[in-house]
C-alpha cells in the first residue's frame, strides 16, 4: 500500500513539473537574442533646425515581454547605438526608446515642453537560438 502511494506522488510531482516547462511565457531564461540600433536626429529647441543624425550612444532602450504592462528590463545603447537582450524564451516582444514628440498629438506642444512619446518595434522570437534584428527605432532629440 505505501508502495502505491509513493508511486502516485512520484508521477503528480512529474506531471507538475512538466506542465511548468511547457507554459513558460516570454522573457529570460532562454537561449534568443534581440539587438538593433538607436538612430536619432538632434534639432533646436523649436524643432525648426536639423542639427545632426547619427546612431545613438547612451540611450535607453526597454523591452516588454508578451502581453506585459510594464517593461520587463532595460538598457543603454553603446557608443554606435547598438543595443541586445539576451537569454530570451520564444515568443512576442515590444522593443521602445522615446522621442520627442514634434506631432503636437500629446498636448499640442511642439517644442523642448511636450512630453516625449514610445517608438516601439514589435517582433516576434519563434524558436530558440535564434537571434532577431530589430529595424532601426529613429527618434527625434
Amino acid at each position: 500500500m505505501e508502495l502505491n502511494l509513493i508511486t502516485k506522488l512520484v508521477v503528480s510531482i512529474a506531471i507538475c513539473f512538466s506542465l511548468n516547462s511547457c507554459t513558460k511565457a516570454e522573457g529570460e531564461g532562454g537561449t534568443a537574442n534581440i539587438r538593433g540600433r538607436i538612430y536619432a536626429k538632434y534639432y533646436n529647441k523649436s524643432v525648426t533646425t536639423l542639427y545632426e543624425e547619427k546612431y545613438a550612444p547612451k540611450e535607453n532602450v526597454y523591452i516588454i515581454y508578451g502581453d506585459a504592462v510594464t517593461y520587463g528590463n532595460d538598457q543603454d545603447s553603446n557608443y554606435d547605438g547598438y543595443y541586445e537582450f539576451k537569454y530570451l524564451r520564444p515568443g512576442k516582444y515590444k522593443i521602445y526608446a522615446y522621442s520627442r514628440d514634434t506631432t503636437g498629438a500629446s498636448v499640442g506642444l511642439v517644442n523642448q515642453y511636450a512630453p516625449p512619446i514610445a517608438i516601439v518595434q514589435e517582433i516576434e522570437i519563434t524558436k530558440s537560438g535564434e537571434t532577431v534584428n530589430v529595424p532601426d527605432i529613429s527618434i527625434i532629440k
